[in-house]
């Protein structure tokens, strides 16, 4: 394994991800404080997560074409422009006009996350090659280090939900993003320097058609995908924050705090999916997918119905939450592994980018879904929505071929007699 060349994108993916968490708690928090409702809320991040479906898209492919050194170093380029407009944004603006602007900056951020995203998370098949050696080993190696740099990401990202709200009530909203630019850029000069090798760039010449030209089990991964995320940011975007800003009380440290604590902890679990996925007695593969799929649908479904029937909603959806972010974690974990696992090492720039640009469409509609069914069904409408698409993302996954084991079992099975 390139152990240098890792650590190196790893480090640009965990300083992209601490602001990109940031910002979204900075824009949610800030906004919300100058009355925009529920809906203006979701439309703030509709381009972000559009253009996130674009990226992803076209991405894969530039990344196969030039390197996926130019797409990671183009995403964190694009983050630090994006957080510079929207620092010039000014309270006395009207509405639509506002509404408008930071749109328009947060497709930048949108463009930005899923160029890095793409590109780090490409580089992990390429920099982690089998040695030679045969399944299981080889997919054991490919499944450990995608679960870290997946897991270490979302940790990391939890913590920049905690750094926006407090960043927001400490130095206000454009200090905070003037700060974040400027260690961002300070990462892209030094990742410039240091990483010389060119990653991902295809041996053959990749024609535009290929963008939609997949296997079988990349588009049944990739539909499995959009309903996943789907799932989650149907509340979990702006139900959850406005939930606990509004009919809990919560102040926007509370706030940022606890989404920090969620998704750091979901980082963990992760990180440490391979654990997870053995004492569950599966493999990384179709059966893992699977099992671990059903598991969210009932967990999701607990929660809905708890919500739904006033059975002490506030514990219900704070421990609920915890829950349904542990089985999530693993599931999220198992399919990052899949989509590599699926991928030859010349398309997986291709693969990965329409891959995302799945788990994009998941999140925009997921995005609109959370603003839309908050202000007309609350959070039991959001939840009963979030099950829903969770069966959807389980089903899906009955289909998937089998793999070759990326885990052992923890007991191996006893030699049968000659």
């Amino acid at each position: 394994m390139n152990a240098r060349n890792y650590g190196i994108v790893t480090a640009a993916y965990w300083g992209f991800t601490l602001t990109d968490g940031a910002l979204r708690m900075l824009v949610l928090l800030h906004f919300h404080t100058l009355g925009y409702s529920p809906v203006q809320l979701a439309l703030l991040f509709l381009l972000y997560e559009f253009f996130g479906i674009v990226t992803n898209l076209f991405g894969g492919w530039i990344g196969s074409r030039m390197g996926l050194k130019i797409t990671l170093f183009a995403g964190l380029a694009t983050q630090i422009a994006a957080l510079t407009m929207l620092s010039f944004v000014q309270p006395e603006w009207v509405a639509v006009v506002s509404v408008a602007y930071v749109m328009a900056a947060q497709s930048l951020s949108g463009i930005a996350k899923d160029l890095t995203k793409m590109s780090s998370k490409s580089a992990v098949k390429l920099l982690v090659p089998s040695t030679g050696q045969e399944p299981p080993s080889s997919e054991q190696q490919l499944f450990k280090w995608v679960a870290i740099l997946t897991g270490s990401k979302n940790a990391l990202k939890g913590v920049g939900f905690l750094l926006g709200g407090l960043l927001l009530g400490w130095i206000g909203f454009a200090p905070s993003l003037w700060l974040m630019a400027g260690g961002l850029a300070i990462i892209l000069f030094a990742g410039m320097i240091l990483l010389k090798q060119d990653l991902g760039k295809s041996k053959k010449k990749v024609k535009f058609s290929q963008l939609f030209s997949k296997s079988r089990e990349i588009n049944i991964l990739s539909t499995a995908r959009f309903f996943l995320f789907g799932s989650r940011d149907i509340w979990f975007v702006v139900a959850l924050p406005v939930f606990l800003k509004d009919a809990l009380g919560w102040s926007f440290a509370s706030v940022g705090a606890f989404m920090a604590a969620w998704v750091i902890g979901y980082g963990f679990v992760q990180a440490f999916a391979p654990s997870f996925v053995r004492r569950s007695g599966a493999d990384a593969g179709a059966r893992a997918a699977l099992l671990w799929g059903f598991s969210l649908v009932i967990v999701t479904a607990a929660i809905a119905t708890a919500v739904h029937f006033d059975y002490h909603p506030t514990t219900s959806v704070l421990l609920g939450l915890a829950v349904f972010g542990i089985v999530f974690a693993v599931n999220s974990a198992v399919h990052s592994y899949l989509i590599l696992a699926y991928t030859d090492a010349d398309e997986v720039a291709l693969n990965v980018g329409f891959y995302y640009m799945a788990n994009a469409c998941g999140r925009l509609v997921g995005t609109l879904l959370s603003g839309l069914l908050y202000l007309t069904a609350g959070l039991p409408g959001c939840l009963w929505t979030s099950a829903a698409f969770t069966l959807m993302a389980a089903v899906l996954t009955i289909k998937l071929p089998r793999l070759p084991a990326a885990i052992p079992p923890l007991h191996k099975p006893t030699d049968p007699a000659p």
